[in-house]
This record gives C-alpha cells, structure tokens and sequence, in this order.
C-alpha cells in the first residue's frame, strides 16, 4: 500500500443514485486526499452524473485491469460496462443494469483479493437488479462472501459513535429463537474483536451483548435464551480472554454504548441493533462486512430509485464508506494482515 490507499469504488445500480453519489464524493477534497480512487464502472453514466462538479476530467479512464492504480494520485474510472445512457431514466433495474452492477462487484474482490487495491467500497444495488440478471445472490454480502470462500463473516453497521454487529439478520423475528445458539454467538462475539483490532485500531475492545428478552429475561421470568444461550457464549469468549459484558438489557445497553462504555455492541437480530443505530448515525452510517479476507464497507442505504437522477442525493454516507475503507486499510497494516486476524 502507498501512502494513500487505493479504494476500489463499485457505482452500484446505473439507474439509481449511485453514480450521482460517486462523483459528489469524489468532488469532496478531503475524500481525494485520503486515498486513491478507482471507480469501477461506466463512463458515460457517470458523465451524466458529473453535470457541475467536472470529477472525471482529472481521473484517467482506463479498460487495463492490470493498470497499476498507484501510479496516478488523482484516481482512475475503469470502464466495466457500456450501457445506453437512458437507463438513467428508467426509475428500475434491469437485466443489463443487473449484469453491470454484479460485475463491479466481482471485479472488485478481484482486484482487491490480487492487492491493486486496498479495500472495496460499495454503492447500493438491489436484490431485483441482481435476479432480472440471472444471479443467484441477494445482496453484497452473500457475493463477496461466496466469492473469497469466506464462511466466517458478519454484518457491523458502524459509525463515529455507536458500532453494532449482528447475530441473526434477515429472517422473520418468529424464527429468532430458534436460529440463536451459543455457537454462533460466540463466533460473532470473536470475530467482531478481531476485526475492532485489525480494522479499527482498537486494542482492547470492550464489548457488550444485548439479551434477546426485554430487561434481558430477568433471571428467567420473560424467558430464559440470556442464562441458557448466550451467557455460555459470553463466558467462552471471556476464556478467551475477551472484555465483555454479561447480557445486557436492550432498552439501557445502547446508551451506555453511546456515552464511551462500550466499542461494539452484540446485537441477537436485525431491527434491534439497526433502530438505535439508525436513529443515531442515518445519514453517516456505514455497512462494513467483518471476517472476509478483503476490506468491504459500504453506504447504509438502498438505490433510493425515487430521488435518483434529480440531484437530490446525499452523498454523506458514500463519503463515510469511503473515509472508513481508509482508515481500515492503514490500520490493517499497522494491526493485521489480510485474513483479518
């Protein structure tokens, strides 16, 4: 790595908002002076994006994937695709703009898994685009992990104030239950160290769980998942030598994590850890996926296909992906090395 990193930077969706968020990024010095963007993408969209601000007359555009991308400070825009400039107006993904988008991706774990660059930032895609182009995968997370062979992973929503890591995700909240074990929670709890060490620089993260049951089962009156599933969890990692609590209430453990006490907080299902995230960091949150063997991160919305093309996008979560896949990148150096241990 030079002394700036070099991001890859998917486009995400052409007809979403992802192009207009790219360039309003990268028209941000304090972006451009942290690293070295590689925009993985086409050109002619993101022209039509890059209406005011002139971005890509200073990056070099390229079709070489084996361009040494630290070569040129200013940054570069790899032409992936050369789409019809009209899907911009469609509103909706569609076979071709599917097939782009998946292919930003995979070219962009290729070039980080071959070390051009440092770390992959993603804009948003959605789960439709992907299927109308034939993929098998519903989002980024799956993608990537299938493609680096990573079984070991999870989702963290991350941002300057609150940090929390999921247990379970996308199911129904009946099926929870039942999807919980004490396994599996102690992976997430060791995985969600290593990475505060090796990608954010913490070296004594201190973490919190939360129980599933309101007042966290309360010795067993509003159920009995805390003392039975996730205390043995929370015991075996600390054997393992890490700081963490013993199943805290949901309703408290948050605060608690807001005002310093915590790093990262072990939440068991998806809405439990993304409301109080949500209402914390909406507009500079960012999704970093931990455990694969490349930095991933990634702005904490969708494609937002109803403001897309207006010039109504904000760019602040793009901006806080982009700052957070830097800062990973260095602190990889310094902490860790590529298998994120």
């Amino acid at each position: 790595m030079t002394d700036r990193p070099v991001l890859g930077i998917t486009m995400g969706d052409p007809s979403g908002i992802g192009p207009e968020i790219v360039v309003k990024s990268l028209a941000d010095p304090e972006i451009t002076n942290i690293c070295t963007p590689v925009v993985l993408g086409d050109l002619e969209i993101l022209k039509k994006a890059d209406i005011d601000s002139q971005v890509l007359s200073e990056l070099v555009a390229t079709d070489d994937l084996n361009c040494d991308f630290s070569n040129f400070s200013k940054g570069f825009v790899l032409r992936l695709s050369n789409l019809n400039p009209d899907v911009t107006k469609l509103g909706h993904p569609t076979p071709e703009t599917g097939n782009a988008m998946e292919t930003y991706i995979n070219t962009g774990v290729d070039l980080a898994l071959s070390g051009a660059i440092d770390a992959l930032v993603t804009a948003p895609i959605t789960k439709t685009g992907l299927k109308l182009a034939g993929s098998s995968f519903h989002g980024h997370t799956e993608l990537i992990a299938h493609k680096t062979g990573t079984a070991n992973f999870a989702m963290m929503m991350a941002g300057p104030r609150l940090k929390v890591v999921l247990t379970t995700i996308h199911i129904p909240l009946s099926q929870v239950p039942e999807q919980l074990s004490s396994r599996e929670i102690a992976r997430i709890i060791n995985l969600t160290r290593d990475t505060l060490i090796t990608r954010f620089g913490i070296v004594r993260p201190r973490l919190a769980v939360a129980g599933l049951n309101p007042h966290a089962g309360e010795q067993g009156m509003f159920g009995n998942e805390e003392t039975d599933i996730i205390l043995p969890a929370v015991i075996k990692a600390r054997e393992q030598g890490v700081h963490i609590t013993d199943p805290l209430p949901p309703d408290t453990v948050f605060f608690n994590a807001l005002e310093g006490r915590f790093d990262a907080v072990i939440c068991m299902y998806h809405d439990q850890g993304l409301i109080p995230f949500k209402l914390v960091h909406f507009r500079d949150g960012v999704n970093t996926t931990i455990g694969l063997p490349i930095i991933r991160t990634s702005v904490d919305h969708g494609t937002a296909y109803d403001i897309a093309w207006t010039g109504k996008a904000d760019p602040t979560s793009m901006k806080e992906a982009i700052k957070m896949a830097a800062a990973q990148a260095v602190n990889q150096k310094k902490y860790g090395n590529r298998n994120g241990r």
